[in-house]
Parts: structure tokens; sequence; C-alpha cells
């Protein structure tokens, strides 16, 4: 391979990785650590506020990187396998850093968790085995359900909203719980959906 091929293929696999779909999730995923160090060590009222405020942003990023690879055909393998990973990390931590500020209970946190190792590993063995299980829009509702839930425990604190002449106490931690709650059910519910549409591929490709 001459040198002038070689470099050809440098650009290519760099413009792959540096996409900006690509660079939308990898922003998710080097926030995670500035995420978990100024909620976990700054657990107040403020910082609670701002790390809510920069996992909204970041969340917000992978409604944003999907729709920007679809609409604009920049549609990469290395972002098909980024993608889910960055998604499930970051609501992975920050359920994780909320069990020891007493904020969610630690066996809600062990279901949603096992559910997303138990699909991450179907899936894996799905792609090895050939076989194309769709997602269901019940996946979807679950990421929303988890993102939402996690923003509102993290905020954590009472508010108090004045409109107009109406006066509205928010406690958004019985909000994010209550959140949580529906989103641990729907997220076993859309794994049971998995399981179901997997193993019904491989009893039709064995009859």
């Amino acid at each position: 391979m001459n040198l002038v091929a070689s470099q050809l293929i440098t650009r290519k696999r760099l413009s792959v990785i540096f996409a900006l779909p690509n660079l939308l999730t990898l922003f998710r995923i080097f926030v995670t650590p500035l995420f978990f160090i100024l909620f976990f060590y700054f657990p107040t009222r403020v910082f609670s506020l701002l790390a809510s405020l920069l996992f909204a942003l970041a969340s917000l990023t992978d409604f944003l990187d999907g729709y920007i690879a679809r609409r604009w055909n920049l549609e990469t393998s290395l972002g098909k396998f980024l993608d889910p990973l960055a998604d499930k990390l970051l609501v992975a931590v920050a359920l994780i850093m909320l069990i020891p500020l007493d904020r969610v209970p630690s066996w809600i946190v062990a279901v949603i968790i096992g559910r997303e190792i138990l699909v991450t590993g179907l899936r894996v063995v799905a792609v090895s085995e050939g076989l194309v299980i769709s997602a269901s829009r019940l996946g979807k509702y679950k990421t929303v359900l988890q993102i939402l839930s996690v923003i509102c425990l993290l905020i954590h604190y009472e508010y108090h909203l004045t409109l107009k002449s109406s006066y509205l106490l928010i406690n958004f931690h019985e909000v994010g719980m209550g959140l949580l709650w529906i989103a641990m059910f729907v997220t076993l519910w859309s794994g049971v959906d998995y399981f179901i549409k997997f193993f019904t591929q491989v009893f039709y490709r064995i009859g």
C-alpha cells in the first residue's frame, strides 16, 4: 500500500470517528466523570440543580445525534455501537450515585441496570447469529422515563413556583420516585418483549 492510499484510509477513518453524531455521543461519554465529580462530592441544592441541567443537556444529545445521523446520512458502525453504550453509561452512573445519598432504593437500580446488561448481552448474541430484532417503542419510552426520573431525582429539593396568582410547591424527589417506579416497570416490560422476540426468531429458524 502506497503512502497516498494509506493517508486516504486514515482520513476516511478519522472522518467517521469525528462525524458530528459521533462527537455528540463521545460528549455524553466524557461528560460522565465530570457529572460524577460535580454531583457526588457537592450534593448541595445548587450543585444538584447544576448536575440535573448537565445531565439533561447530555441526554438531549442522545436524541440529537440520532436525528442528525439519519437526516444527513451519517450513520456509522461506530455510532451504532457507542450510542446505546453512552446512554446506558450516563443513566447507570447517575442512578448509582444517587444510592449513597439515599435518593433511590438500591434494589430498583439493580433491577434497571441488570435488565440493561442482560438485553445488551442478548443483542450481542443476536448479532452473532445474524438475527435482526427491531427496536420497539417500549425501549424509547423506558429511555425517556429513565431520563426524566433521574433529572427530577437529581434536583431532589422542593421548589416553590408562582404562576400568576397560583402558588405551586413541587417536591422533585417525590416526582422523580414516581417516574422511576414507572420507568422500572416499562424497563422490565421492554426487556421481556426483547427476549420474546429473540426466542421467537430462534424457534422460527429451528423450525
